[in-house]
């Protein structure tokens, strides 16, 4: 799933091409991209657009008189600048929202329809998008450490709650916590302040690294090529791959659709954290350290 950096990065790219211009016609693949009725999508066309916004995970295009295109791309749902009046070709696409300069194309990978298209009018109606996470660069470190220890949660389902924190997903939580070095399982009310402090810094070293590189790279050209997974980072998607600190394969947790990366000795004090199906499956035998860990695979 996009998340800050890579929203920010498509932000960037589109207010070079859009804002200023009127979208002359929104053109759909697919009925079930959008999520509401009421104005409807012809509200929209015909209007210039004024700004951008970032809504969490979500792109907010402002219209005139106070109509916002909010589109939200989960998982797989990305965005294309193609030329002016592009097909619809295939399955996967989903929409097209026509400029006189050209054509933004979305689309969404895999038979799942879970990206969506929201129209609404005014201000309120455009916060009320919004999950309530604080963000990130906007707060303190206290407004951080209370927003996450709301409930007691791990650190990585807290991390990745959009009520919790704005715009923080599977891959560049994996990311924070790896500088932080801290454990993803570890429970949010057991951190001390020094560890607060980690997390905070890390949090924004992270984010504002990866928004400068996919920022800078988007001014250049359209990001094309959104992806949770790149070769310069740490751990995300990195699993039996080196750690950049210490050299230790990167460990995961895997649970439904995703999976978390960590680095034993970096994060846990050594200790391989319990893999759900794997677990399940060896019982005691599952090996509680990097050294059982080499021993099992050797076996």
């Amino acid at each position: 799933m996009p998340e800050l950096p890579d929203i920010s990065a498509y932000i960037t790219a589109l207010e070079a091409r859009i804002v200023g211009q009127p979208l002359q016609h929104v053109r759909l693949g697919s009925v079930f991209l959008l999520r509401s009725v009421d104005p409807p999508l012809s509200a929209a066309e015909g209007k210039n657009v004024r700004e951008l916004r970032r809504v969490g995970k979500r792109i907010a295009i402002g219209m005139d008189e106070g109509i916002w295109l909010v589109l939200h791309l989960m998982i797989a749902g990305r965005l294309h600048w193609r030329a002016a009046g592009a097909k619809l070709a295939g399955r996967n696409a989903l929409a097209a929202f026509d400029f006189p300069n050209g054509s933004l194309v979305l689309t969404e990978a895999g038979s799942k329809r879970r990206a969506s298209l929201y129209v609404v009018r005014g201000e309120e109606a455009l916060r009320a998008m919004d999950p309530g996470g604080v963000e990130v660069f906007e707060t303190d470190i206290n407004g951080f450490r209370t927003a996450l220890t709301a409930e007691n949660r791990t650190l990585k389902r807290a991390l990745t709650d959009p009520r919790l924190i704005s715009g923080v997903g599977n891959a560049y939580s994996d990311e924070i916590l790896h500088a932080a070095q801290l454990s993803p399982v570890m429970l949010t009310q057991k951190l001390k302040p020094e560890q607060w402090e980690r997390l905070f810094a890390a949090a924004r070293a992270v984010l504002a690294d990866w928004m400068n590189r996919l920022g800078a790279e988007a001014a250049k050209t359209f990001p094309e090529k959104v992806t949770a997974f790149r070769p310069e980072m740490a751990v995300h998607g990195r699993f039996d791959l080196p750690c950049p600190r210490c050299g230790e394969k990167v460990q995961r947790i895997r649970y439904a659709d995703n999976e978390t990366n960590y680095c034993a000795k970096c994060q846990t004090g050594g200790k391989v954290l319990a893999d759900r199906g794997l677990s399940r499956l060896l019982g005691s035998d599952w090996p509680r350290t990097l050294d059982e860990l080499e021993a099992l695979k050797r076996n």
